[in-house]
């Protein structure tokens, strides 16, 4: 239970103790209709706090039985109205019972942060896990992660078919559902989201109760995490900036509360940027005061990096059907190329992207005797095709289909990022947010050129030095 919740139920059980003293005023000035009113608007404030209690716990809980019998003792001193000496004898025993319930509502209502993470699509769950898991180890917190479902867009922009993947998560983690979580009445004290664009994305939409605009009205603290992690920038390089400033000015920026970044620099160029945006947008006060925006956009670094970096390979959970692929016939293993394609690639090189993954494909195959391929789109690879780029939708499903049937390299469609991270021996693909993560491993990084292929060079010359 939030603390805003919880103090507003003691307030509410406070005026109940006010109104049932009022009750013995009323019977010693034997005013039956004020006294009337006085039971049902008592009985009605008794209701509302056992019911919104009932509604947070599942478990029947002693304070709500003793608000039900001050209900039964209200019943009981109406049906005595006319008699003032079994009005005041019942009165006493109602007084004695709101007294109860308060105090069992003390011993049974801790008083602690309500803390829920909203995370959507359990691939980029990372972005907040380890964040949870401390709130999770905190006596003072009641940590929750209620995954919620989104929807793919179709080519109009309208929504498509809703996705929901609360059954893809870490066995550990302790999944809510999101139909049975009422953020409008629990009010959590703290919001955890790492999904910023509420309408604003053209391949995916987040269920619309859970924009970051919807969110802000019942929470005190709204904390947006990117549920990715950008190359580390001078925020005096203004070209270098651009590159990445519409990251600063979205929906999960604009009504958070505090956004954590993944360093002091990106926090500078949040700040920067979201400053000159919000200026242009016509927004004003705490929108464009850097001092106050500087509080607000906080590095404290990104839970990826905590992640990737806690997690071993010897705790991997490696499918078979990988193993036969990475491991040789004498039991020596192959290099492992983490081959990633992102959406940004798609959306700006078109069918030359395409084109450029057959050609990867095709020379790696040839090369499957030393190297297992580990071929990762980004999760939202396909919907974005089929969102934005549908002429390409075809070849795309024909070209995965092949490299599935085919049998010799690795296709990972999993929520497990860190694991291909981890198993890898080199990253080669598109810029992307992984690139940051691949690096604090320590790993080797190829940059993919969709114009050229003498990047495929770059990867050979990379893997002769290991050997």
């Amino acid at each position: 239970m939030s603390r805003a919740v919880r103090r507003q139920l003691f307030e509410t059980i406070d005026i109940l103790k006010e109104a049932t003293g009022t009750i013995a005023e009323l019977i010693e000035a034997a005013r039956p209709d004020d006294l009337i009113q006085m039971l049902t608007d008592c009985q009605d404030a008794a209701i509302a706090i056992g019911t919104q209690i009932d509604n947070i716990y599942e478990e029947n809980l002693d304070c709500v039985h003793s608000l039900e019998k001050y209900c039964e003792l209200l019943f009981a001193l109406s049906e005595e109205i006319d008699n003032q000496e079994n009005c005041k004898k019942i009165h006493s025993q109602l007084m004695k019972c709101v007294l109860e319930a308060k105090e069992k509502m003390q011993k049974e209502l801790p008083d602690k942060l309500e803390v829920v993470f909203f995370p959507y699509k359990a691939s980029m769950w990372d972005s907040l896990e380890s964040l949870y898991l401390r709130a999770r180890e905190d006596e003072n917190c009641e940590a929750y992660v209620v995954p919620i479902p989104y929807f793919n867009r179709k080519p109009d922009r309208s929504l498509g078919n809703m996705y929901y993947e609360g059954d893809m998560y870490p066995q550990e983690i302790e999944i809510t559902d999101w139909e049975q979580y009422n953020f409008e009445e629990r009010k959590p004290d703290v919001v955890f989201v790492h999904n910023p664009y509420d309408n604003s994305n053209s391949a995916t939409c987040v269920h619309p109760r859970f924009f970051c605009k919807n969110l802000k009205q019942y929470t005190d603290k709204l904390v947006y995490v990117p549920y990715f992690v950008l190359a580390e920038t001078d925020p005096d390089n203004q070209e270098q900036v651009d590159w990445m400033k519409h990251f600063c000015f979205l929906p999960g920026t604009i009504y958070a509360h505090k956004v954590i970044l993944q360093s002091e620099k990106m926090s500078q160029i949040y700040v920067n940027e979201y400053a000159k945006a919000a200026e242009s947008a016509g927004l004003k006060g705490e929108h464009t005061d850097k001092e106050k925006l500087r509080q607000k956009f906080l590095g404290l670094g990104s839970p990826k990096f905590d992640k990737v970096l806690n997690t071993k390979q010897e705790d991997l959970d490696i499918p078979k059907e990988w193993l036969k692929i990475i491991t040789k016939p004498d039991g020596s293993r192959k290099k492992v190329i983490f081959y990633n394609t992102t959406v940004a690639a798609l959306l700006y090189r078109n069918e030359k992207l395409l084109e450029k993954m057959k050609y990867v494909l095709e020379e790696f195959k040839g090369k499957q005797d030393e190297i297992a391929l580990l071929w990762r789109p980004h999760p939202l690879f396909k919907q974005t095709i089929e969102a934005m780029r549908p002429q390409l939708l075809a070849e795309y499903e024909e070209l995965v289909e092949t490299y599935l049937s085919e049998g010799w390299g690795i296709f990972d469609d999993t929520v497990d990022l860190n694991r291909a991270i981890v198993l890898c021996d080199m990253y080669y693909g598109d810029p992307s947010s992984i690139v940051e993560l691949v690096k604090v491993c320590n790993k080797k990084v190829v940059m993919q050129n969709v114009f050229s292929h003498d990047d495929l060079r770059l990867v050979e010359a990379q893997i002769d030095n290991s050997r």
